[in-house]
C-alpha cells in the first residue's frame, strides 16, 4: 500500500496491516510495508526525529481504519501545536504509522492497491450475521450452531419474555464453553479478554433488560414502546461475549506483531528518535501490549516517549500495582510503569457520553460479581469511563480544556483527562465513543509530546 495522503494537508501515513494472529500481511505486490518504514528510519538523509504509531479500535476493517486515521491524523496535522513543535524543535520531521488489525468481523480486509475494490456483501443475511459473530467469538461447528440458534430466537423475540428461552440459554452455555470463556475466576490481573468472572448468560440478559426498561422511563406508559425497545435483546449477551473475545485479539496483536515492529523501528532509528504511541478503544490494548510486550518476551531497546490512551476499552486497573479487589495482584500492564517503559507522560481520556465503554463493561460480567468501592470505582470498568486507577500519587486528574490550555504535563506521570465536555457527540449503542477527532484532543497529545524528556 502506498503512503496514504490526508486531503488538504502535507501529512502522510503508512497503514500496516496485521492478521488476527499479529502476522504482518503482505502488500498486493508481495512486499512488507514495514521494510519500507524501517529503511526510511535507517536512512541518515531522512533525518526522522519522531515516530507516531497509532492503533484503531474495535469494529474497524481496512476502509474504516483509513477513515479513522484520516480524521485523527488530519486533526493532529491541523493543530497549531504542530507549527509550535516545528519552531521549538528545528528539524522536526515525523513518520506516521497506523496499525490495522481485523477488528470488524466479516469486514473488508482487502489491502487497497489503487483499484478501489472492496468486498461485496451478498448471500443470506442470517448466515452473514452467524459468520460475523463466529469470526469474533468462536467458529467451531458447535459454536456456529449455537450462534444460529441465538440469532433466530432474536429475530422472533417480541420483547415480552423476562428471561432467556431454555434453548437459547443452553446455546449460550455451549458457545461460552466453545469460546474458552467458561470457568473463569475473576482474575483482575489477567490478560485483557481473560479479566472477567464466569459468564452467566441469564444474568447478563436480565441486567441489560432491566437497564433498558429503566431508560425507557415514562414512555413505557404510552403502550408498546417498552416492548419495542426490548425486542431482540436475547442477542445482547452474544454482543458482550464478542466484546471480551476482541479484547483478547487486541492484546495478541499488540504483544506479537506490533511489539516486534516497534523493536525493529527502534533498532533502525537513531538513538535520538522519539516514539509516540496512541490508541483508541481496543487500540489502547494494542498499543499498551506493543509497549509491554509478551510476559517474559523480548524487551524494547528503549522506552517510548509518550503513550496516549483515548477512550480506552481496557480495565481501569490495568496499570495498578495492587488492585483493591484483588490484594497482592497487579494490573496486567503495570509493568509498563514498574519498568519505566514510558519516559514521558502516559495520558488517558474518559467521557460520560461514551456508552460503548461505560455500558458494555458492567453487563458483560455477572451482575452479582460487580462491586463498588467507597469512591465509586467498580470492580469491572473501562479506562474510557474512569481513567487509569489505583496509582496513588503517580496519577493526576485534569479536565480537558481548549486549544490554549497548559496541562503542565511532567515526564513519568499518568494523567486522566475528564473529556465529557469535548468527547460528547454520538448516538446509538456507542454514544460518543468515536467522537475523538477534535482540536482539543489533538492538543492534549501534542502537549504530551512536548513534555517528553
Amino acid at each position: 500500500m502506498p503512503l496514504q495522503t490526508i486531503d488538504g494537508t502535507d501529512v502522510q501515513y503508512y497503514l500496516l496491516s496485521f492478521d488476527e494472529n499479529g502476522v504482518e500481511r503482505r502488500e498486493p505486490d508481495g512486499t512488507l510495508l514495514s521494510a519500507k518504514v524501517i529503511a526510511r528510519l535507517a536512512d541518515p538523509a531522512e533525518k526522522i526525529t519522531d515516530v507516531f504509531l497509532a492503533s484503531h479500535g474495535w469494529k474497524g476493517d481496512v476502509p474504516a481504519a483509513i477513515e479513522q486515521y484520516d480524521k485523527w491524523m488530519g486533526e493532529m496535522a491541523a493543530s497549531r501545536d504542530r507549527s509550535a513543535m516545528q519552531q521549538k524543535r528545528p528539524g522536526f520531521k515525523a513518520i506516521n504509522v497506523g496499525i490495522h488489525w481485523p477488528s470488524l468481523p466479516f469486514g473488508d480486509e482487502n489491502i487497497p492497491s489503487g483499484t478501489g475494490h472492496t468486498l461485496g456483501a451478498g448471500g443470506d443475511p442470517l448466515e452473514q450475521r452467524v459468520s460475523e459473530f463466529a469470526a469474533s467469538v468462536s467458529n467451531t461447528p458447535k459454536a456456529v450452531d449455537a450462534i444460529r440458534t441465538i440469532l433466530v430466537a432474536s429475530e422472533e423475540d417480541d420483547g415480552r419474555s423476562a428471561s432467556l428461552p431454555a434453548d437459547v440459554s443452553a446455546a449460550y452455555k455451549t458457545l461460552i464453553a466453545e469460546a474458552g470463556l467458561g470457568d473463569k475466576t475473576a482474575d483482575l490481573g489477567a490478560a485483557p479478554g481473560d479479566d472477567h468472572p464466569a459468564f452467566d448468560p441469564d444474568a447478563m440478559y436480565a441486567a441489560v433488560r432491566d437497564a433498558e426498561s429503566a431508560i425507557d422511563g415514562d414512555d413505557k406508559l404510552l403502550g408498546g414502546s417498552l416492548l419495542d425497545k426490548l425486542k431482540g435483546l436475547v442477542q445482547s449477551p452474544l454482543q458482550q461475549l464478542s466484546f471480551w473475545k476482541m479484547k483478547d485479539r487486541a492484546r495478541a496483536v499488540g504483544e506479537s506483531g506490533a511489539h516486534s515492529l516497534l523493536i525493529s523501528l527502534m533498532n533502525a532509528a537513531p538513538g535520538t528518535t522519539k516514539f509516540h504511541l496512541m490508541g483508541h478503544s481496543f487500540g489502547c490494548i494494542v498499543v499498551s501490549a506493543t509497549v509491554a510486550g509478551p510476559p517474559g518476551g523480548p524487551a524494547l531497546p528503549r522506552a517510548v516517549d509518550t503513550l496516549f490512551l483515548v477512550q480506552g476499552a481496557l480495565s481501569l486497573w490495568s496499570f495498578c500495582p495492587d488492585i483493591p479487589f484483588a490484594k497482592g495482584t497487579s494490573g496486567y500492564f503495570n509493568r509498563i510503569l514498574a519498568q519505566k517503559l514510558v519516559r514521558g507522560p502516559l495520558v488517558t481520556t474518559r467521557s460520560s457520553h461514551d456508552n460503548a465503554v461505560g455500558k458494555l463493561y458492567p453487563p458483560a460480567a455477572q451482575i452479582k460479581g460487580q462491586f463498588v468501592l467507597d469512591d465509586e470505582l467498580p470492580k469491572f470498568g473501562g479506562v474510557g469511563t474512569y481513567g487509569a486507577r489505583g496509582l496513588g500519587a503517580l496519577a493526576d486528574d485534569a479536565v480537558m480544556g481548549d486549544e490554549n490550555h497548559d496541562y503542565k504535563f511532567k515526564a513519568g506521570r499518568v494523567y486522566n483527562i475528564e473529556s465529557s465536555g469535548i468527547i460528547a457527540t454520538g448516538g446509538g449503542a456507542s454514544g460518543a465513543h468515536s467522537d475523538i477527532a477534535h482540536p482539543e484532543v489533538a492538543h492534549v497529545m501534542w502537549q504530551a509530546v512536548a513534555a517528553a524528556p
